[in-house]
């Protein structure tokens, strides 16, 4: 398991958060030089007020638990927010997750559908994914997978 987790880190820095001005640029310097705990405590109350990037920060902190316990659920439910507001970083890093059954039942028709939201807004990370989940997935939990991304409505 602690390798699968090292998999999915690997994979999920991969696809950092470009930086922005202020807070959020200054939690991922800070997170950039492994102080988590400041890049927490400038994440938070952005992501609470339901900035995406930062919530995909949260994500990954609590996943690896870098200046927090290690917490998939907290971790599934940050990304999810992020996700359900069409940040395709979000939506990747979720698919990863489902994937991989980590703090969610393994579903690789979940992980498609957010693999195809995440592609579709141009993730090269994304496509190589859904491909991946495709490769195990029969033709009509592909048709599902599609068919959910279509109906798809961020929040």
């Amino acid at each position: 398991m602690r390798l699968l987790i090292m998999l999915i880190t690997a994979l999920l820095m991969s696809s950092a958060v470009p930086a922005i001005a202020g807070p959020l640029e200054d939690g991922f310097t800070a997170y950039e030089k492994g102080d988590y705990a400041t890049a927490l405590r400038l994440w938070r109350p952005l992501a609470e007020q339901g900035n995406a990037e930062a919530q995909v920060g949260l994500g990954l902190l609590y996943l690896n638990g870098w200046g927090v316990p290690r917490d998939y659920a907290a971790a599934v439910a940050w990304y999810r927010k992020g996700a359900e507001q069409g940040a395709a970083k979000a939506q990747n890093n979720l698919g990863l997750l489902y994937t991989h059954g980590v703090g969610v039942p393994r579903d690789f028709v979940q992980a498609h559908m957010w693999f195809t939201l995440s592609a579709a807004q141009g993730n090269a990370d994304a496509t190589k994914n859904r491909a991946n989940a495709a490769a195990k997935m029969t033709p009509a939990q592909i048709a599902e997978a599609q068919k959910l991304a279509r109906e798809w409505k961020p929040k």
